[in-house]
């Protein structure tokens, strides 16, 4: 009986199994580097705002403390956003007539809060308090990276759970004296893996056994 097949076609059927198998790595590999980027994350990209606020201007060059805007970051689980009245403090002085402020001048007048549109955002089925954080020794910028360097404010970090299980797997590499909490410039004066470790046993931070249980996030 005659041969149907050429010998050829073995060759090709190992091809086409071998470079289905590339180009399904290549897909899944394609998909990850996606999920990874900016583009999903919105991580390094600035957001549009109502009004062009400017960290760095006001932190940085003004040296105005985080709590002075963000003033339930040490007692509630929302950092909180400030009223108008907070910006009018300053602006029915300084710069009170700049077209730029125009929104935060008629929210005053009008009553109605500013929408800012948010920058940190995490999705109902993760729970964030903020004050835990910061009362245990975790500093502002560990999460928002140097705002007091950003003309306009972006995410700093991803905000996936494997960026937040890496500190809560090695809290003792991230946390810093209470007193230090909102200098984002910040630099230890001592060994920080020894000064680390000290802090998370000083300030009662739980092991990582408990620290990366689902419910410590998900409730």
């Amino acid at each position: 009986m005659s041969q149907i097949f050429h010998h050829s076609t073995n060759t090709l059927s190992k091809l086409s199994i071998f470079g289905a198998l590339f180009l399904v790595a290549g897909t899944l590999w394609l998909v990850l580097e996606i999920n990874r980027s900016p583009y999903v994350t919105q991580a390094g990209i600035a957001r549009e705002q109502p009004v062009p606020f400017s960290h760095q201007h006001h932190v940085g060059g003004l040296g105005i403390d985080c709590r002075y805007c963000h003033t339930t970051v040490e007692t509630s689980s929302f950092a909180g956003m400030p009223a108008t009245e907070v910006c009018m403090n300053c602006h029915k002085q300084i710069w009170s007539d700049a077209p730029m402020l125009e929104p935060v001048r008629e929210s005053y007048r009008n009553g109605r809060p500013l929408h800012w549109n948010r920058v940190y955002d995490l999705p109902g089925l993760a729970y964030f308090d903020h004050s835990i954080h910061v009362n245990k020794g975790v500093g502002c910028a560990t999460c928002h990276g140097r705002v007091d360097e950003m003309p306009l404010l972006w995410r700093a970090n991803t905000l996936y759970m494997k960026w937040c299980l890496g500190c809560h797997e090695a809290p003792a590499r991230f946390v810093r004296p209470r007193e230090h909490v909102f200098e984002l410039d910040w630099r230890p004066d001592e060994d920080e893996e020894a000064l680390g470790r000290r802090l998370v046993a000083e300030y009662g931070i739980m092991d990582r056994e408990h620290l990366t249980s689902c419910y410590i996030c998900h409730r």
